[in-house]
């Protein structure tokens, strides 16, 4: 207790980045324990049928279960009987309170990005087994698909490209083509610039060509610079798959307080309950840099 202190230095006086994680998962709410997403295969390609022939059947398999289990995240703080007796409860109290929502937005900020920042990881894997990235998922009817270059390459005008046309030849379970389009450009803040000049070039950028920036204008959600992925060359492209990368709120924040009978603080704490994860990997095409 320091009455009359002219200026405290803390976490907490800082200004907050903007939501980030909303910008990269489709944000929903959930009134369950946990959430499940069961994938159907669907139908594959229909046979000729001969004149008199029967038509052929065909059925529709269960493929890869994908679970959130909600997940409760809390964090909280003391006045203390001494401090409300001496009238410094609004002052401590409110720059407390200040503090755990400070660090309740950060949590849900680095527990979301981690997703990303694990995505080539082998020991963070989904309903397929596979991490986020990998250049052989498995279909349940066979084969195996991939949302990453097989060389992993940095963020240029070229790697860009690559990956977009190998967007564009996605397939479902079946082997049917499906419309995959880039719909946000996922970079870290040491590769923002460089997006900016790669996608808002009136030219071809980093050449001497005068050739047209045919990446100007692709990506209808621009660019997405994230301040809390780890990794200084990965990089993304969300595409517009429907259950793709999801953040279920369970309960979002609240902040509550109650007094304590046998030392006479009062305890006020922040609360919330989430899961962040993937049902479908083709949400989410990418690169981990070539360093």
């Amino acid at each position: 207790l320091w009455p009359g202190i002219q200026a405290l230095w803390g976490d907490y006086f800082y200004n907050e980045h903007e939501s980030e994680y909303d910008k990269v998962f489709d944000v929903s709410d959930s009134n369950k324990a946990y959430e499940e997403d069961v994938q159907i295969t669907g139908f594959g390609l229909a046979p000729e049928k001969t004149q008199g022939g029967s038509v052929s059947y065909d059925t529709e398999h269960q493929g890869f279960v994908q679970r959130y289990n909600h997940v409760a995240y809390a964090l909280g703080y003391v006045v203390t009987h001494e401090e409300l007796k001496d009238n410094l409860y609004m002052e401590v109290a409110s720059r407390r309170a200040k503090g755990v929502a400070f660090s309740m937005n950060q949590t849900i900020e680095t527990v979301a990005a981690n997703i990303l920042n694990r995505a080539v990881n082998g020991s963070y894997t989904f309903a397929d087994g596979k991490a986020l990235l990998a250049t052989d998922h498995p279909n349940t009817t066979g084969g195996t698909w991939s949302n990453k270059l097989a060389t992993a390459a940095d963020l240029s005008h070229a790697s860009i490209e690559d990956l977009s046309i190998q967007m564009m030849g996605a397939t479902n379970d079946r082997g049917l083509q499906i419309p995959l389009m880039g719909e946000k450009l996922i970079v870290p803040r040491q590769e923002v610039f460089n997006a900016q000049r790669i996608l808002n070039s009136t030219l071809e950028s980093g050449t001497a060509n005068n050739d047209t920036n045919v990446l100007k204008g692709y990506f209808s959600g621009g660019i997405v610079m994230n301040h809390y992925l780890d990794d200084a060359d990965q990089w993304f492209i969300k595409s517009n798959a429907p259950e793709g990368l999801k953040f279920l709120w369970r309960e979002r924040p609240t902040f509550d307080d109650d007094g304590d009978f046998d030392t006479m603080n009062v305890k006020h704490k922040g609360y919330m309950r989430f899961k962040a994860g993937v049902t479908d990997p083709r949400g989410l095409y990418g690169s981990e840099g070539a360093a």
